[in-house]
């Protein structure tokens, strides 16, 4: 598909970071001198510059790491962005290079234990969170998952330092060709309970979103064999995956409903928003270098091209209760479970529908290279 009247829509009516996204990623077609010049304006634009002032002097930015927002009726976060997790995606999805000394810092400060430690002395149950936070590495809930998946968004991913995690996350993936179900590998509480859900054990292999984004920010892992691997493995895990799933994480003795971690993955629809941050994970599957061969990268490819109409611009439908509800005009941070959002004002015309096509012509585009080798 030519892709040239979404790119003219894009250059003539986006913001700072998509501007600078589409010319880096897509177009590939900047100097030095345009590069900074263009980076210059993403660290003008409010959310960046809100960002710096959570910046501490060992570089963690904020509070914790996809934590309390309060404790006990004390508010602890200003904004989302002061939350950890927030704002290493705010840095990943602005594309904030990995040589500028926030991230550089950030990340230092993430790989630096007694920082860690401190960083989560803040109240009594993220002391024990810290304490706990390698265990559930292979079923994919625990807070050093999460804090590794950051690192790798932020462009630290091929390090020596993340070389078992990543390890860790294909194993995941690679387990779930060997099951017939997914309760080959899940165990049933004794007793009855309000909750009484099927569950895995913290150290069993077992997908999820944190797994699929540290593969998809790095690429020590890649081998024909190994993308081939993960193809299959994404097509089983969808089609073994009930829909109305209600698995949990058992963590030493306490049951974690992960949610949409272990719902199978969906393709686009222009009509319909099941969920607001599909299209983040349909990034991320893209990302691996799969292409086509991944089913509902297929499907999504169709769909998208089909919802792209005759002047470039992706269009979908929010007019329904369903749709408003998990609309992304309702994101303004990049917290965990929302679409990625890269212009600031949806108030703005165009705003919505430049984030929507920058997405739909960066999925092709990603899915376009992979399938072309």
């Amino acid at each position: 598909m030519n892709l040239s009247k979404s790119i003219d829509f894009l250059l003539e009516n986006a913001g700072a970071v998509i501007q600078y996204r589409l010319h880096k990623e897509i177009l590939g077609d900047l100097n030095q001198t345009q590069e900074e010049n263009l980076l210059e304006k993403v660290y003008q634009t409010p959310l960046f510059k809100l960002l710096s002032t959570y910046v501490k002097p060992s570089g963690y930015i904020g509070s914790g790491m996809h934590s309390w927002d309060n404790w006990r009726g004390v508010q602890l976060h200003e904004t989302p962005l002061q939350d950890g997790e927030a704002a290493a995606r705010l840095l990943s999805y602005y594309a904030v290079p990995k040589t500028n000394p926030i991230v550089e810092n950030f990340v230092a400060a993430m790989r630096d234990e007694e920082t860690l430690r401190h960083e989560f002395a803040y109240i009594p149950p993220e002391v024990e969170r810290f304490n706990d936070r390698f265990l559930g590495m292979n079923s994919g809930f625990c807070l050093m998952i999460l804090i590794y998946t950051m690192q790798a968004m932020l462009g630290y991913g091929d390090d020596p330092e993340m070389d078992e995690v990543c390890k860790t996350s294909f194993e995941a993936f690679k387990s779930v060709l060997n099951l017939n179900a997914f309760s080959d590998i899940t165990k049933t509480r004794q007793g009855k309970t309000k909750y009484n859900y099927p569950y895995v054990e913290e150290d069993t292999y077992c997908p999820s979103v944190y797994h699929l984004a540290i593969l998809a920010y790095t690429n020590g892992w890649r081998t024909d064999e190994n993308v081939q691997i993960m193809a299959d493995a994404l097509n089983r895990r969808n089609a073994i995956l009930p829909g109305d799933n209600n698995m949990q994480v058992k963590i030493k003795s306490n049951y974690y409903s992960v949610g949409l971690l272990l719902r199978p993955f969906r393709p686009f629809q222009a009509d319909v928003i099941d969920s607001i941050l599909y299209r983040r994970v349909l990034t991320e599957i893209a990302m691996l270098g799969v292409g086509e061969r991944v089913d509902i990268i297929r499907e999504s490819v169709a769909n998208v091209k089909e919802a792209i109409d005759s002047d470039g611009i992706l269009q979908m439908r929010f007019d329904s209760p369903h749709n408003k509800r998990y609309s992304p005009k309702n994101i303004e941070y990049p917290t965990a479970y929302v679409d990625v959002r890269l212009e600031l004002d949806y108030k703005r015309k165009y705003a919505l529908e430049c984030d929507l096509t920058f997405w739909a012509v960066q999925f092709l585009t990603l899915v376009e290279e992979k399938q072309n080798g």
